[in-house]
C-alpha cells in the first residue's frame, strides 16, 4: 500500500492543484494587509470572483468567511484561533490568540505560520519542523493538544487540525487553537496542595498508631491495665481521625464530579440541632455556652439526614473550636429565590459565635479548599464540603459577621418534597 504525502506549499501553488486557491487569491496582495488592525484580525476577502473549491464562493478564501455561515466572528471565540492557508500564510489571527501570545494580530496576517507562531516544545525543538503539517504524511488529520513554548518561555496549550480537500489530499487550511495554561496551573497547584495536606494530616495519626501498637506488642506485660487502656483509646481516636479524613476526601471527589448522592427523607432540623448540642456538652462543653432558638411552625424539610448531620457537625465544631463566648443556633422558616429565580419556602439555620469573626478580606475564601480561620487544627476542607452538600440539596449558604462581632454562618434548605406529594 502506498501512503501519500503532502506536497509543499510552494509546489502546490506552482502546480495549480485543482480545488486550491493560489497565494494571491487566498492571502491577497501584501499591500492589502493593513498595518494596524484591532486586537484580532483576518485577511479581507478578495473582491473578484469565486475561489477555492467549486461553488464555495468568495467567502471561503478568508478567515472570517470560514465562520460566515455560523453567524459568528472569530473574535467571539473564547480560545485563540490562528488559520493558515494552503501556502502556510496566516489568514486569521483572532483577539484571543493576540491576547494569549502577546502578539499584534495585524502583523501576523500574510506571514508564514512558522514566523507568526515560532513554537518550540519543552526540549527546545521547533514544533513546526517536527510536525511538518504541509509536508508530512497525508493521512494525518491534526495534532493533539500539548504544552509548547513561545519566545521568552511563555507556555501555551496548542492543538492543530489539518483541513484537506479530500482524505489524503493536500492541506487546504491549517487551523491552530491556543489556550492559556493558567487554569491548568491552578488545577495542578490545587492537586499539589491536596496531596501535601493529606500527607501531613495522615502522618501524625499514623505515626501515633504505629508507635503505640509497636510499644504494646513489644512490652505488653510491663504496662498496667490503665496504661494499656489509655494507649488503645489514643489509637482508636487517631484511627477515627484517619477515617474522617478519608471520608472528607471522598466527599470532595463526589462534589467535584457532581456525583454526590442526596437520599431525601423527612428531617426534623430542630431535633438534629438539639442532638448535636447534647453531643458537644457530653464531650465537655458547658451547656450554658449554647443557645438554641426555634421559630415554629417550621415547614417540612426533605433532605438526607446523614448529610444534614455533617453540615451541623462542621458548623458547630467550627464555632466551638475557633469562636468564643455563646454559640447561638437559630432555626426559622424562610423563603428564598431558588436557582430558577422562583420564590420557594425553606428552613434557615443560623450559627453565630462571639469570637473575633472572619476578616473582611477572607470572606470570599471561606468556602474554598484548605481555608483555615486559625491555626487550631483542621484540614481546611470542612466548609468546602458543607457548601457542596447545601448546594446539592438546592439550598444556599453564606457567611458574615454576627451581632456580637463573631462569625455567622446561615444556610437555607428548601422543602424539596417529592413530586408525588405536591401533585
Amino acid at each position: 500500500m502506498t501512503v501519500g504525502t503532502n506536497s509543499s506549499p510552494g509546489a502546490a501553488e506552482a502546480a495549480g492543484a485543482p480545488g486550491l486557491a493560489t497565494v494571491s487569491q487566498l492571502a491577497g496582495p501584501v499591500a492589502r494587509v493593513p498595518v494596524q488592525q484591532p486586537a484580532g484580525a483576518c485577511a479581507p476577502p478578495p473582491q473578484a470572483g469565486p475561489v477555492g473549491p467549486a461553488g464555495a464562493g468568495p467567502e471561503a478564501a478568508d478567515g472570517h468567511g470560514e465562520f460566515a455561515g455560523l453567524g459568528i466572528d472569530p473574535d467571539d471565540l473564547p480560545d485563540g484561533l490562528v488559520i493558515a492557508d494552503a501556502t502556510g500564510r496566516v489568514i486569521c489571527f483572532n483577539s484571543a490568540a493576540a491576547r494569549i501570545t502577546a502578539l499584534v494580530a495585524g502583523e501576523a496576517l500574510g506571514v508564514g505560520i512558522e514566523r507568526a507562531l515560532p513554537l518550540e516544545d519543552l526540549e527546545g525543538r521547533r514544533w513546526w519542523g517536527l510536525t511538518d503539517p504541509y509536508g508530512g504524511l497525508a493521512i494525518r488529520r491534526g495534532q493533539p493538544e500539548r504544552n509548547l513554548l513561545l519566545p521568552g518561555g511563555r507556555e501555551v496549550l496548542v492543538s492543530a487540525r489539518y483541513v484537506r480537500t479530500h482524505p489524503t489530499g493536500p492541506v487546504r487550511r491549517l487551523v491552530v487553537t491556543l489556550r492559556g495554561t493558567e487554569a491548568r496551573q491552578r488545577t495542578e497547584r490545587s492537586h499539589a496542595e491536596l496531596i501535601a495536606t493529606v500527607a501531613h494530616e495522615l502522618r501524625s495519626p499514623l505515626t501515633s498508631v504505629k508507635g503505640f501498637t509497636a510499644t504494646l506488642l513489644a512490652k505488653w506485660e510491663r504496662f498496667t491495665d490503665d496504661q494499656k487502656r489509655l494507649m488503645l483509646e489514643t489509637v482508636d481516636a487517631d484511627a477515627n481521625r484517619v477515617t474522617r479524613l478519608i471520608a472528607e476526601l471522598l466527599d470532595i471527589s463526589r462534589i467535584d464530579s457532581g456525583r454526590l448522592e442526596v437520599r431525601r427523607q423527612p428531617v426534623d432540623i430542630s431535633t438534629a440541632v438539639g442532638r448535636h448540642v447534647q453531643a458537644l456538652t457530653a464531650n465537655g462543653q458547658a451547656p450554658e455556652r449554647f443557645l438554641v432558638s426555634v421559630s415554629r411552625p417550621l415547614p417540612d424539610c426533605w433532605a438526607d439526614p446523614d448529610k444534614i448531620d455533617q453540615i451541623l457537625g462542621n458548623l458547630l465544631e467550627n464555632a466551638v473550636r475557633h469562636g468564643e463566648g455563646t454559640v447561638t443556633i437559630d432555626v426559622a422558616p424562610t423563603s428564598f429565590a431558588n436557582a430558577a429565580g422562583k420564590t420557594e419556602k425553606g428552613t434557615a439555620v443560623t450559627v453565630t459565635d462571639e469570637g473575633p469573626g472572619i476578616p473582611e478580606e477572607s470572606v470570599g475564601r471561606v468556602f474554598t479548599r484548605f481555608w483555615r480561620g486559625s491555626k487550631r487544627g483542621g484540614t481546611g476542607l470542612g466548609l468546602y464540603i458543607v457548601k457542596g452538600i447545601v448546594e446539592a440539596h438546592g439550598g444556599t449558604i453564606k457567611v458574615g459577621r454576627g451581632p456580637g462581632g463573631g462569625a455567622e454562618f446561615r444556610f437555607i434548605l428548601p422543602v424539596a418534597a417529592p413530586a408525588y406529594l405536591t401533585q
